[in-house]
């Protein structure tokens, strides 16, 4: 029994394990200037990511050991991979700027990190139920979708012409163009959402009724078939709808306490 119980506990490191393994592959091959294979192999990360703490948690084997390997490979494979593959690909023709931009994401990941743990250690029912703050693989996630998205364009542009498709030089230039400009906005933004208060759902404690689970079973099915056969635009859709989410049900609710209290105030006067 000794061994069996050891051999349980080893499973969910395994998965951690290939979680930080595909993180710092996928910094190597953004160094070697592979960001293709880069972005899809911290999208394998991410699956790494939501099975490790899953199997943990199912097999009732979680440890603070446990906690703290995931949030080690969780920075190398969330917040370094990514912003090297970003400075790699685009930050590093803005000079200094990129390299601030870059090394800001680090940072904002390595304290969502530290805040996570710290709530961990503190027992807060409220953080289980919901992430406080923009989890870093969802982050990471959506600067995938960029990478991967211009893979539709720029890796297979003889094979374009071939099919007589019209991805011409002058559309990729704009898009390197767009790029240059929008990837800082958006890791800045994304590097404050990391640190914010917003809330956004944690499907970690997430249980389904008997009724509910086929069906849920089914939808699971359906996105997966979906991001095998269109993966770049359905992995930008679901990482940007859960961001944007997170903002606005925020907003949405900053703006009825603002009202509320704007009505008590009235009723005073």
């Amino acid at each position: 029994m000794g061994k069996l119980k050891k051999g349980i506990y080893i499973i969910p490191s395994l998965f951690t394990c290939g979680n930080m393994t595909c993180g710092y592959l996928s910094i190597i091959s953004s160094i070697n200037g592979d960001f293709t294979k880069a972005a899809w192999l911290l999208v394998v990360a991410i699956s790494f990511d939501m099975m490790d703490g899953r199997i943990a948690r199912l097999t009732k084997t979680t440890s603070e050991f446990g906690v703290q390997m995931d949030s080690l490979s969780d920075l190398l494979s969330f917040g370094v991979a990514p912003s090297i593959m970003m400075y790699q690909f685009v930050l590093n023709t803005m000079g200094k700027s990129g390299l601030v931009v870059a090394v800001l994401f680090v940072l904002c990941s390595a304290f969502r990190l530290a805040k996570f743990n710290t709530k961990i250690d503190n027992n807060d029912d409220m953080f289980h139920n919901s992430f406080m703050g923009l989890p870093t693989p969802a982050s990471a996630g959506l600067l995938i979708s960029f990478i991967l998205g211009y893979e539709l364009f720029a890796p297979d542009y003889s094979k374009s012409k071939i099919n007589n498709a019209v991805h011409s030089p002058v559309l990729l230039e704009n898009m390197s163009m767009f790029l240059n400009r929008l990837m800082p906005v958006i890791m800045v933004i994304l590097s404050l959402l990391m640190v914010s208060n917003v809330p956004y759902i944690s499907f970690k404690n997430f249980k389904l009724s008997k009724p509910k689970a086929f069906r849920f079973l089914v939808l699971i099915i359906i996105i997966l078939l979906f991001v095998i056969m269109f993966p770049q635009n359905i992995i930008f859709i679901l990482f940007s709808t859960y961001i944007f989410l997170g903002v606005f049900v925020y907003v949405t609710k900053y703006w009825r306490v603002l009202i509320k209290k704007k009505r008590c105030e009235k009723h005073e006067n």
